[in-house]
């Protein structure tokens, strides 16, 4: 894979705008660690390698665990997230994939009940720009950081 472009140097206000509004999700008050997830499970449906790379290193450096990054996709089934986890995941998941789900009441309702009005408006921020992140390293081909493979080494 070959990257297209580099967006940062393409249109550098645009980045500059992105970063700021990054900024704003960072101050807002959600705590970073569910801030991560978040960035995680969005990439994880978008399939951004460049992003997952990223923030699971971001995550790490937070305090998270392996075992709850490794769950992440599986999250529905493991008991090791809040429940203010997973009104935040449901949550992403449903305007990741706005197109088919059209954010149902029953996530909306899960929302409610663990975040005020203001947090869930900062989490839909959050969600939405990620999703531009994910979009901006997908469309243009963004390659993250790799070591040599070990097992590749063996062959």
């Amino acid at each position: 894979m070959k990257p297209r472009l580099n967006p940062t140097a393409a249109a550098p206000d645009a980045y500059k705008a992105m970063v700021a509004l990054e900024t704003y999700i960072k101050a807002s008050g959600l705590e970073s660690s569910l801030i991560e997830l978040v960035k995680m499970r969005a990439s994880q449906i978008n399939g951004c390698a460049f992003c997952l790379d990223m923030h699971s290193k971001d995550a790490r450096a937070h305090g998270e665990t392996e075992q709850r990054l490794y769950l992440l996709d599986a999250w529905r089934e493991s008991p090791v997230y809040s429940d203010r986890e997973r009104a935040a995941l449901a949550w992403t998941e449903a305007l990741t994939l706005i197109a088919q789900t059209h954010a149902p009441d029953t996530d909306y309702e899960m929302l409610k009940q663990q975040f005020t009005e203001a947090e869930q408006v900062k989490l839909t921020l959050l969600i939405g720009t990620i999703n531009i992140w994910n979009r901006l390293a997908i469309g243009f081909r963004l390659i993250h950081p790799a070591a040599p493979a070990a097992h590749a080494k063996a062959s």
